[in-house]
């Protein structure tokens, strides 16, 4: 046995570490729920995000019901939707009895492309129209919030991860330079990073958001917002990273490879910037959630994503009001499924931390 975890490489030994924390493994599991539900939102989702049935302003999650009123066993139904006003002129919603619409699975629905590629018109599960049916009740304009949440989480998942992507390239890269050759170019280079760092994020990050035109549609802010939040977040990871890189530039193999006659960007990229990876990973896992609340923080206040492409910021925007949250709780879900994702890739990023971690010692 400990010859065998003595042949184990020490990422190997990281990985088989991290497999027993349990907390890391559950939030890793739901870190993938995630992402596979926004990779599959238009089957998983029972409408398109646009779908609006005014009529149904602030519809209730619906109940899925088993029997009917008179006590008689069916398959998963729900019933339809009747309102009344109160005093103060709001809703309130009654289900009506006379109305049943059976839960059908594999149900066709709205049209879409499966993957961007395959047209499809089934869904895992949906109701014949006129009927609706709102697990997690419906916004203002009478669209399944459920469904908005599935397809909102590909816009803020994958700014995050993208965004994460482009900034830590850039960290690595400028702080692996400057730490490579020192001298002017990384007095240069370090220079740079304290004016990025000086200003705080939110700040810079507004001051970037309005450099881009008021005529860009929604796909084009999302590109905008990526690149805004990768020109954030990069600074702090260069100045580490460059720190990393001045101690592994006198390494003997590093020198080798200088009296080899390697180019300095082969030895960079080979040498330099692969040892100081179990920290970039760890860092990286932990900086996701900043830039998912940075777009959420810009969607939120009308500068990211627009409506009617959802987002989990803009999708927040219904429950700025206490007296909304009051009497609609469900708009708050997707605040909730924020915290949920930011808790998780944090739980992760700090097993990672514990693992790959050279000053911890193996467990016996």
């Amino acid at each position: 046995m400990n010859d065998k975890k003595n042949n184990l490489s020490q990422f190997q030994r990281a990985l088989s570490q991290f497999r027993q924390n349990r907390w890391g493994m559950a939030c890793l599991i739901v870190i993938g729920v995630f992402y596979g539900a926004a990779l599959f939102a238009d089957f998983l989702a029972p409408y398109a995000y646009d779908h609006e049935e005014r009529t149904l302003s602030y519809a209730p999650p619906s109940k899925i019901h088993i029997r009917d009123k008179a006590g008689h066993m069916r398959l998963p139904f729900v019933y339809g939707l009747t309102f009344s006003f109160d005093q103060n002129h709001r809703r309130i919603y009654q289900e009506d009895p006379a109305q049943i619409y059976p839960l059908g699975f594999w149900a066709k629905g709205d049209g879409y492309k499966f993957l961007g590629i395959i047209p499809l018109q089934r869904h895992l599960f949906s109701v014949d129209a006129p009927g609706r049916v709102y697990l997690c009740g419906a916004d203002s304009r009478g669209r399944d919030l459920y469904s908005r949440i599935l397809y909102g989480g590909r816009i803020s998942l994958s700014i995050g991860l993208l965004g994460v992507l482009i900034s830590f390239s850039i960290g690595l890269l400028v702080g692996g330079v400057s730490g490579y050759y020192g001298g002017r170019v990384d007095q240069i280079l370090m220079r740079l990073c304290e004016m990025f760092m000086l200003v705080p994020g939110f700040y810079l990050m507004l001051a970037f958001r309005s450099a881009v035109p008021d005529h860009f549609n929604s796909w084009q802010v999302y590109a905008s917002v990526i690149i805004i939040l990768s020109l954030i977040g990069w600074a702090g990871l260069a100045r580490i990273i460059r720190g990393m890189s001045l101690s592994l530039s006198q390494r003997d193999y590093v020198l080798a490879a200088k009296t080899m006659g390697y180019s300095d960007l082969y030895i960079i990229t080979r040498h330099v910037l692969p040892h100081t990876l179990s920290y970039s990973i760890v860092a990286l896992m932990l900086s996701i959630p900043g830039y998912i609340l940075g777009e959420a923080a810009l969607s939120l206040i009308g500068l990211g994503i627009q409506d009617p492409i959802p987002s989990w910021g803009n999708l927040l925007s219904d429950a700025m009001a206490v007296a909304q949250i009051a009497l609609h709780p469900w708009t708050l879900l997707p605040g909730v499924i924020i915290i949920m994702v930011a808790m998780s890739f944090n739980i992760v990023g700090d097993g990672l931390r514990d693992c790959l971690d050279p000053l911890i010692k193996d467990k016996p």
